[in-house]
């Protein structure tokens, strides 16, 4: 039996490998089960039977396939839906109590995160959302950005309650002085986010609805249950307003402010030199996509794939459709010739399987004639191809015998299709492809007379992840005009807009840099992380504007002392929700998905790099620009976000008040 079939050219490259000697076993899934959710206990119960195979005979078992590939992703999605939860949790609470010292802070915060959670699963439910690869991450994310909001909030009634006190005092001062403010920066963030929402993928969509929607909401549950919990339990201790001395970040924030103060031109020097590299860096990033690029390569997936594309040409349907434009057009023997060549100048590229196509039905068939001899595999001539087709069922439709032929003829015969497994290739690979084989198709098949469809996984794919990188790109273009109209609101100066947007907009050319210098591409996965960290990051030029503009009433327009003072009240807070951003973010390299270890370095450096340029570059502009910032438009602006109270009376006695000034400015 086993000569038999080895003697049978048909299967050869197809069933068996001649030379590993690799056999292949297909099974073949019913259409109405691919998109449905019993897929994953049918492929569970696959690899079960196979494993139980494994284990008897001790064979080497390899498995894979698109419905494969798929259901093993989402057994992966499902399972670290729930691993970056817990780590992004443990992270964030043990940051917290690192700084605040504080288990009811962290349990309040913590309580919070746990509501946010709900909601944001409930969101997905409400909006009949399914669990993606992005959308995987969004409930480590809300835990990531709801933690932020509650630093913020937790460092800003310390320094209140520091300076008078009075608990409930307090609590209404960080309610009345960064409540707005702290709306603009989660609006930043879901702007950031909400860029994705005009891409034409359903997935980026679904992604950038879900998040910026529940940005704005978790920031009114913060901004409105924090301090309703605080409001119950005791006053901070003095070891829990401890860290607003703390040496370690005071000394951080002191050197910043004599660099800010005296060594600007090494800042610039340092920034522009950054600048350089990134732009050199820039230049070298290239674009991939491939169908399983998020796969790790040390994953079992991925190397039973590449066992499939070494041996039998790869797992990704290549199809080719052609349309004879005439009713048994199909069936001439010219065509059968061009589809032979085609075949033959296809099989040419190494990244191809054997091709199925009535073209080898009937060479199967005419080996089958001469007795199987396999020297005679190959197109029957113009007189025994006229025999041949005459044992062909003439009803394509009401024959059971004819679903060979049903798999490559339409029932008129007018249109026939050549099916090929191809290697799963980047993007670039497959373009390059594609602009060989279809001058070939053309060369082969006069357009006037054939209209031939190349398509297949790969292909949609390629040309899908082309268009997508172009849109993701346009949406970062986005993100930036976007956060750009908020900050208008905000500082009503576009001087100033444009001095905030520098140290926000650089690191995402050092990032993109990075890329290109480590040879990380761009794709879709890669791609997000300049909208997102942008949408982030500018939270702290934010904080710190506002608060400089809030300092230079209370300085009758000193711009370096108010300039330092901010840096000093707000710096903690800048460097604090970083730390805590950085070291979220980190959570996501654990993934077993490229692209969400990408996702997780990517940003993570990006905010790092942004924090310096904020606390760095931006006050280091406002002292070198000086008056050349002032204007009435800034310093009144369309939105005021701090109270136009006396502020020294609510904080602290005025002579103390103003002898810290002056310790900051020295």
């Amino acid at each position: 039996m086993k000569e038999v079939i080895l003697s049978l050219k048909i299967y050869e490259g197809l069933l068996y490998n001649p030379k590993t000697k690799a056999t292949l076993m297909t099974v073949t899934l019913d259409k109405s089960k691919l998109n449905d959710v019993s897929r994953i206990k049918l492929v569970d119960n696959l690899v079960e039977t196979v494993d139980a195979y494994k284990e008897k005979t001790q064979v080497t078992v390899h498995c894979s396939g698109m419905p494969y590939i798929r259901t093993v992703t989402m057994q992966k999605i499902k399972h670290e839906l729930f691993l970056f939860i817990i780590l992004s949790i443990v992270v964030a609470a043990s940051i917290m109590f690192l700084f605040f010292r504080s288990f009811k802070a962290v349990l309040s915060s913590l309580l919070i995160v746990g509501i946010s959670i709900v909601w944001v699963l409930g969101t997905l439910a409400l909006f009949n959302f399914k669990i993606t690869i992005l959308t995987g991450v969004i409930p480590s994310l809300v835990v990531i950005i709801v933690i932020e909001n509650c630093i913020y909030i937790l460092n800003k009634y310390h320094w209140e309650f520091r300076s008078h006190g009075n608990k409930v005092r307090g609590l209404s001062q960080v309610i009345q002085r960064i409540g707005f403010a702290s709306l603009m920066t989660n609006a930043a963030t879901a702007l950031g986010f909400a860029a994705f929402i005009v891409i034409p993928n359903q997935m980026l969509r679904e992604f950038g609805i879900v998040t910026s929607i529940n940005i704005i909401v978790l920031y009114v549950l913060c901004i409105v249950s924090l301090p309703i919990i605080l409001s119950f339990v005791a006053p901070p201790q003095p070891r829990h307003i401890k860290h607003l001395d703390s040496n370690f970040f005071g000394a951080i924030l002191d050197k910043v402010i004599y660099l800010v103060s005296h060594r600007r031109n090494l800042i610039y020097s340092i920034a522009g030199g950054l600048v350089v590299v990134g732009f050199t860096g820039l230049s070298m990033m290239k674009t991939s996509g491939k169908v399983v690029d998020d796969f790790r390569t040390d994953d079992p997936a991925y190397i039973d794939l590449k066992f499939f594309e070494n041996n039998f040409g790869g797992v990704m349907p290549f199809e080719i459709s052609v349309d004879t434009k005439k009713k048994n057009g199909a069936l001439t023997y010219s065509t059968l010739q061009k589809i032979n060549q085609l075949q033959d100048t296809i099989n040419k590229n190494p990244e191809f399987s054997k091709p199925l196509s009535l073209v080898e039905v009937l060479k199967f068939a005419r080996q089958s004639y001469y007795r199987g001899d396999s020297s005679k595999y190959s197109l029957p001539s113009s007189m025994e191809n006229k025999f041949i087709l005459t044992y062909l069922p003439k009803n394509m439709e009401n024959n059971t015998g004819a679903s060979l032929l049903s798999s490559f003829l339409d029932s008129t015969k007018q249109i026939t299709r050549i099916s090929f497994q191809m290697a799963d290739v980047p993007t670039r690979h497959m373009d390059s492809l594609m602009s060989i084989i279809t001058p070939q198709v053309d060369s082969i098949f006069d357009p006037a007379k054939y209209d031939v469809t190349v398509t297949g996984n790969g292909v949609v794919y390629a040309k899908g992840t082309n268009f997508l990188i172009k849109n993701l790109f346009e949406s970062v273009g986005i993100a930036i005009v976007l956060i750009s109209l908020l900050m208008a609101l905000l500082f009503s100066s576009f001087r100033m807009i444009l001095v905030s947007m520098i140290p926000n907009i650089i690191p995402l050319i050092i990032t993109a840099a990075i890329m290109g210098f480590s040879g990380i591409p761009i794709k879709p996965s890669t791609i997000i992380v300049f909208s997102i960290a942008l949408g982030i990051s500018v939270d702290n030029a934010i904080q710190y504007l506002s608060r400089y503009r809030h300092e230079l009433k209370l300085t009758n327009r000193n711009i370096k002392q108010s300039a330092l003072s901010a840096l000093h009240e707000a710096g903690f807070s800048m460097i604090y929700t970083s730390i805590v951003l950085v070291l979220g973010f980190s959570v996501f390299i654990v993934s077993e998905f490229g692209g969400t270890q990408a996702l997780g370095i990517l940003i993570s450096t990006t905010l790092l790099i942004a924090m310096f340029f904020n606390i760095l570059v931006l006050p280091s502009l406002l002292l070198t620009l000086d008056k050349r910032l002032m204007s009435k438009a800034f310093t009144e602006p369309l939105i005021e976000i701090y109270d136009d109270e006396d502020e020294t009376d609510t904080t602290e006695p005025e002579e103390e008040y103003q002898e810290n000034r002056e310790k900051v400015t020295e």
